[in-house]
């Protein structure tokens, strides 16, 4: 019996001696889980987004920016996925109670959930993107949509009596379908078409709102729609319901124009270029500047001036785009930056 003792007391010491290895950096000189590479506690940010990821577009961007967080700095991720409206504030909730150094609220139709939950922790950072929360413990990041949705309408007004290209028409008339009817999206179409019409007052802007983010079929049927009735490019300002759009072009033979992140190669030839929304440029910065204990509260937005926004160059199309409408819109992508071209708001947007 002895000897069993012995014999298990050996195996308990054994055992504890190789947890507190598994605890231990590799033999690489890696850092050991949930440690920094300076051997401190790893830098914690939850992503808690207003939609599933897989958009191709705003959730993804910022996905992309924890990502390259992730690599730089070396951070802890987690990811908080909100399939409802239901869960958004229970998952800020928890994001908030489980000690993230950093919570990113990814989206507007965010706006009451967080208005509810960040006071109820003055100590965590929060980072609220795409619309305006005041608050001590809140950094709110905007963008200049209607300046990049500007030059989005030119290029839609430029191309769209190109009768060379295959599924133009002569008629002088362009789409724009979003998801939600709110603010922010009212202030890219607003830029959609105070561009369209710079360069030509003639053109006619065709608008719907498919009433929700995560609905393709909406997209598809409602740009169907504005095909039918003459326009022959749409822009998509839909999240996931803006996957609808993008398949019609390709299977009406007609164009998009993408958002938020480079969307041209989703349907090759069919998608003139995206209005890059740099969300993934936000985070980081927004990440990086907590991690350095240098992160403030406040409203700061990213429009052409600061690489916040700006049209994809088009690789993807190439010469499919003439020479003549690139010069265009770096011309007006220049006079927007120097303030010569002002561009307007929608008016009910909170600014």
């Amino acid at each position: 019996m002895r000897a069993k003792r012995v014999l298990t007391s050996a195996a308990v010491l054994l055992l504890v001696l190789g947890l507190v290895a598994g605890c231990a950096a590799p033999k690489d000189g890696s850092p050991a889980a949930g440690q920094d590479q300076g051997g401190g506690k790893k830098f914690r940010v939850a992503y808690v987004t207003s939609g599933n990821l897989g958009d191709k577009s705003f959730l993804d961007s910022g996905m992309a920016g924890l990502e390259r967080a992730q690599k730089d700095l070396g951070i802890e991720v987690k990811v908080m996925q909100s399939a409802n409206s239901a869960d958004w504030e229970p998952n800020l909730q928890a994001a908030a109670e489980q000690g993230f150094d950093l919570v990113v609220a990814g989206g507007s139709p965010l706006h009451d959930a967080m208005a509810n939950v960040a006071p109820k922790f003055p100590e965590v950072k929060f980072v609220y993107l795409d619309d305006v929360i005041q608050g001590d413990n809140i950094a709110s990041i905007t963008f200049a949509q209607n300046e990049g949705s500007f030059l989005a309408g030119a290029l839609a007004a430029l191309m769209t009596t190109h009768t060379e290209l295959a599924g133009m028409n002569e008629e002088k008339v362009v789409g724009w379908v979003g998801g939600m009817d709110m603010a922010i999206l009212r202030d890219f179409l607003t830029g959609y078409e105070q561009g369209a019409k710079y360069i030509d007052p003639e053109v006619k802007v065709l608008s719907a709102f498919a009433g929700s983010f995560s609905d393709p079929a909406k997209g598809k049927e409602l740009t169907l729609a504005q095909y039918n009735q003459g326009a022959d490019i749409v822009m998509n300002v839909a999240g996931g319901t803006g996957l609808g759009i993008l398949e019609a072009a390709k299977d009406a033979g007609k164009y998009a124009i993408g958002v938020d992140s480079d969307q041209d190669g989703i349907y090759p030839g069919h998608i003139l270029t995206s209005l890059l929304k740099r969300v993934d440029n936000a985070v980081y910065d927004q990440v990086k500047l907590a991690k350095e204990g240098t992160w403030q509260a406040g409203q700061f937005e990213y429009g052409l001036k600061n690489g916040g926004v700006a049209l994809t160059e088009m690789k993807v199309m190439g010469d499919k785009i003439p020479a003549d409408v690139r010069q265009k819109l770096t011309e007006i992508t220049d006079k927007i930056a120097q303030g010569e071209i002002k561009v307007d708001h929608y008016a009910g947007l909170k600014k």
